[in-house]
């Protein structure tokens, strides 16, 4: 098995509100990290242009990437226009391709934000192709499919307020300190979601959460996933099979 891991979400620190903690014992298990955005964050800023914030918040994706000594990529959409189409789809399975995940971590497919949702609904078509030869795309297919996890929607609800149950849970309790180190590093957000979403407290506020689902897994900290299990796609937990990381299923 190829031990690789990419984690591919819409936006610079949407995997380090979500997965990181995961992505940390993936690492110290000897795994290769990817982190992908489908965007740079290009409109998170009341004071920048999209030139200038999506410059940084690439640098503060980077940095926080470095954490895990992972390889960071960005396709190069736009905020609140990723739309499910054949460049999405082309793009996201080149750069499957090119990096041969064993196993994809991406978006919940219902959550706040149509981004999120069409990311997750991207990734899901990507990872099934994948073998699938007569693509609009010159690299190489490759088979098995990789196994596909989804991640919490944030505040653990979707769109309509109810609540999101994961099935699995993670424990991240001694992984907290370096996922709290790297959403830090995206030092762009704090300010722009103070004014936008009136919400501070921005590393407390991914604390309170990761306690929320330890609490749910009784641990101190947990990271929430569900595990896509439809037709082609592998049906056992390879989570459960890695030394170190403690899984919780439910």
């Amino acid at each position: 098995m190829n031990k690789t891991v990419l984690a591919i979400f819409s936006h610079p620190d949407d995997a380090e509100f979500l997965c990181t903690g995961t992505l940390a014992w993936l690492k110290d298990a000897g795994w290769k990290i990817h982190i992908a955005t489908m965007t740079p964050g290009d409109k998170g800023t009341a004071v920048y242009t999209r030139e200038e914030i999506s410059s940084i918040r690439q640098t503060e994706a980077a940095k926080s990437a470095d954490f895990l000594d992972a390889s960071y990529h960005c396709l190069g959409f736009e905020d609140v226009y990723i739309l499910y189409n054949r460049e999405s789809i082309n793009k996201t399975s080149a750069l499957i391709r090119n990096i041969r995940p064993s196993i994809v971590f991406t978006s919940s497919p219902t959550d706040y934000m149509i981004d999120h949702e069409l990311t997750s609904l991207i990734v899901q078509t990507a990872c099934f192709s994948c073998g699938i030869k007569n693509m609009e795309i010159t690299e190489e297919a490759f088979e098995p499919v990789p196994y596909l996890y989804y991640s919490d929607p944030m505040e653990g609800k979707d769109k309509l307020g109810s609540p999101v149950h994961p099935s699995i849970y993670v424990d991240i309790s001694n992984k907290m300190e370096i996922k709290e180190k790297m959403l830090a590093c995206h030092e762009s957000q704090r300010n722009w979601l103070l004014l936008h979403h009136k919400m501070d407290e921005y590393v407390e506020s991914m604390k309170r959460f990761s306690a929320l689902r330890g609490m749910e897994a009784g641990t101190q900290y947990a990271e929430g996933f569900r595990q896509h299990l439809g037709h082609g796609f592998p049906q056992d937990n390879i989570l459960t099979e890695i030394q170190g990381i403690l899984v919780i299923n439910r």
